[in-house]
Order: structure tokens, then sequence, then C-alpha cells
């Protein structure tokens, strides 16, 4: 196997957190167990050269889109011009000011936190099937034995084209009509996401000096994914990823971190961190974008999944 790293790695926290059960869909995740043990199982230990470290910070520029939301035609060439530097080098940013509601953010975490907490049982209610995209999964297990990531994943899609209630459907049929809330909630995130996701495509149209709305036109029927991955509290963090080395095959992904560090870049030859920015939300191109409407201007490492909104959480030491 080729231990040559790819674009991005997301690593376990310290501790282990001993009132959570870690699920699984498969082999994975022995939630009884894993509160009690020293080490862990040999399933989820990497072998050293697929466990890059990053001694160093990337270097992501944050860009306030608040102006740029308003009009102003000077915030918006300064916008423009950060989008452009970060796409012609790693295709990594950050965004502030975003207009997506600080309180929507908290209660779509919140509605994370609530559905990983649950019993195995009720979380296996939306266990991913074979040949979907969609579900629930603890460690990937349903598709691989050996060097299994260190998470919990909830996915899901979202197309505005589609029923207005996709999300809440989605969640109603799979849980249970007691998750209608939560459905709710990650219903109008999605809806602020892929607000956000096109605004964000009109400033890559023109840092590439095209019209504005050229990707916008494109991308605007198109659709989402929304991925919730929680990362447990780690025994041996050192042994093992929360996410493997990766890029991602779609277009555009906006990352939400908690404030626990653990995301790196391949850039530069080496792989650097990202430093957590509290309410600002990580931007990357993805591979989608890169070969089909980018293929000489953007020199890439993508990230995360046509656009894909991620949610993380990560246990940090109590």
């Amino acid at each position: 196997m080729d231990c040559n790293p790819t674009a991005v790695v997301l690593r376990p926290s310290l501790a282990l957190d001993k009132e959570r059960e870690a699920g699984s869909g498969g082999v994975g995740f022995n939630s009884p167990l894993l509160p009690n043990q020293a080490t862990i199982p040999e399933a989820f230990v990497w072998r050293q050269c697929d466990r890059p470290t990053a001694i160093e910070e990337l270097d992501s520029p944050v860009v306030d889109l608040d102006g740029f939301l308003r009009g102003d035609e000077a915030s918006t060439a300064r916008a423009v011009d950060c989008v452009r530097a970060a796409c012609s080098t790693h295709g990594f940013f950050q965004v502030a000011n975003h207009g997506v509601d600080a309180s929507l953010a908290r209660d779509a975490l919140g509605c994370m936190a609530e559905f990983f907490e649950l019993p195995l049982c009720h979380k296996l209610r939306a266990r991913r099937k074979p040949g979907s995209m969609w579900g629930y999964t603890g460690a990937h297990a349903d598709r691989f034995s050996s060097e299994l990531p260190w998470k919990e994943t909830l996915s899901f899609g979202y197309h505005e084209a589609g029923d207005d209630r996709v999300v809440v459907d989605y969640f109603t049929s799979t849980l249970g009509n007691d998750f209608q809330r939560m459905g709710l909630v990650f219903q109008r995130y999605c809806e602020a996401m892929e607000k956000l996701s096109l605004a964000i495509t009109e400033l890559l149209a023109m840092s590439l000096g095209v019209d504005r709305t050229h990707y916008r036109d494109f991308f605007e029927d198109g659709r989402s994914i929304m991925r919730c991955n929680y990362y447990p509290p780690c025994p041996e963090p050192e042994l093992t990823l929360g996410t493997g080395p990766h890029c991602d095959p779609t277009s555009l992904t906006i990352l939400r971190q908690d404030q626990v560090e653990g995301l790196e870049v391949f850039d530069g030859n080496r792989w650097r961190s990202v430093r957590p920015i509290r309410d600002a939300l990580v931007v990357n191109i993805g591979d989608t974008f890169m070969v089909r409407e980018l293929p000489l201007r953007l020199l890439i490492t993508p990230k995360f999944l046509p656009i894909t909104c991620t949610c993380n959480i990560k246990c940090s030491v109590i």
C-alpha cells in the first residue's frame, strides 16, 4: 500500500469520555467495552507512515463576508483577493460574518450531540445501507476492517429543488416522529449553508475573472450532503486518526469545527494544522470543482463532499 499522504486528516482528542457510547454500524466501536479499555482495539491502529504529524499552522486567510453580502464594492474586492490567493495555493480559507445565524449553528451542534449520545440501538435505526451515501456508521466498519477511523458519522442529503421537508422526512422516517424537531433544525441549517455556498461560488467566479453568477447558475439546482462527524476522546490518540488522509471528491466543502483542534492539510510538502476560529467556517474546493471547472487556474489539496456541509464535534480533555 502506498504510504504517501494525500490532502487532509483529522486527529482524535486525548481523553476517553466515560459517559458516552461510541456506536458502530458493524465491527468498529464496541460501546459497552471501550470506556473500560486503556488501549484501543487493533483495528483502529494506523501504520506510522499513515499517521502524519503537523508542526506548523496552515496560512488560511479569514475572509470577512459582511461587506460582500451587503454589496460593498471595496469589501468585495478584498474578499475576492483573499479567495484568489488561497485557491492559488492550497484551496482552503475561512469565512467570518458569513450570515449563518449563531443560534442556528448552536442548535445544529446540539442536535448532533443529542444524536450521538443516543443508545446504539437507536442510532442503528439510521444505519447506512449498502450502496447508500446516507445514514449512520461507526468507524466506517461497514466498509473497512483495519485502520478504522476513530469516529461516528451521520450523513443525509439536501436539495433545494426537492420537497421542502426533505431533511425532516428523513429523520422521522428513519428515527421516528420524536425526532421531528431534530430534522427541522437540520433542515434550517442546510438551507442556510446552501445560501452561503452559492454566495461563495460567486466569489470563486470573480476570483477567476468570469461572470459573477457563472458558477452560481451552474450549482443552483444541485444537491448537497450534510455530514455530522463525532470524534470521541481516545485513550491512545498517537496510534490512530479520526479521519485518514483523503481528498474531497466533490465541488465545495464548508466545515464547522468546534474549538478542539485536529484538522490538518497537506501543503508545501508537509502537513499543517488549521486552527479553529470561533464562529468562522472552513471552506475548501474539492476534486469536482477543480477538474470540471478550474483545470488550470487553481492548484489545490482539497478536503472533505457537488457541495458538502460538514460539522465536527471533537471532545477535549476534561
